[in-house]
């Protein structure tokens, strides 16, 4: 999440509302505050933080001064110990947490619908988030997007670069080798397997 935030947008995307007034019914100071910003973050971002420095400090500020609490007690807020809150937070919004299957069909729509397209990594990854946003389930941790990002990537060159250079005409064998060149150190299958360009582009073979 971004840590500079206008007024304005602070207003507009950390204030609560009746629903979500109704939900701090028998919460209080660092649990009050900690379980309003966990409950805005994930409205806005699709996911839960890791870390309660990723609350923009503009935000906790504003929200503590909404549920009167200083904004210090935040540090008192346990994130790891929040499963109950994170629970009650995605049934109040819609969201659930992503599973086995969901990581399998949207690593299959990045494939297709995404890399083709889209060469730089850190696109991708933020295209599969928000699509998981728009699904409302909550993405898996970094360490799984990372993977289903790296297995996107190699569907999206075995599907679309299966054969020699030569069998492919040349927009997409150039566009193949530019996605291979920017995210990969293999040479992909639809490049020539001459030894001296693979040393030139510090290649190995797939």
């Amino acid at each position: 999440m971004r840590q500079e935030w206008s007024p304005e947008d602070v207003v507009a995307c950390w204030t609560l509302v009746d629903g979500d007034w109704d939900l701090l019914a028998n919460k209080s100071g660092p649990t009050r505050l900690g379980f309003c910003l966990m409950l805005k973050f994930l409205e806005s971002e699709g996911r839960f933080p890791e870390f309660t420095e990723e609350f923009p400090q503009a935000a906790v500020e504003y929200v503590a001064g909404l549920v009167k609490v200083p904004a210090g007690e935040l540090v008192k807020y346990g994130l790891a110990g929040a499963k109950r809150h994170r629970k009650q937070i995605r049934e109040a919004l819609g969201f659930r947490p992503a599973t086995l299957a969901d990581e399998e069909t949207l690593t299959a729509w990045l494939a297709a619908d995404v890399c083709p397209v889209e060469l730089l990594e850190d696109r991708q990854r933020e295209a599969l988030l928000l699509e998981y946003r728009s699904r409302k389930i909550e993405p898996p941790g970094p360490s799984r997007i990372e993977k289903n990002l790296v297995a996107a990537r190699r569907r999206w060159e075995k599907e679309f670069c299966p054969g020699p250079f030569s069998a492919w005409d040349p927009p997409a064998a150039a566009a193949c080798w530019l996605w291979s060149r920017m995210t990969t150190t293999r040479a992909p299958r639809c490049w020539p397997r001459s030894s001296a360009i693979r040393g030139r582009w510090g290649w190995t073979l797939c």
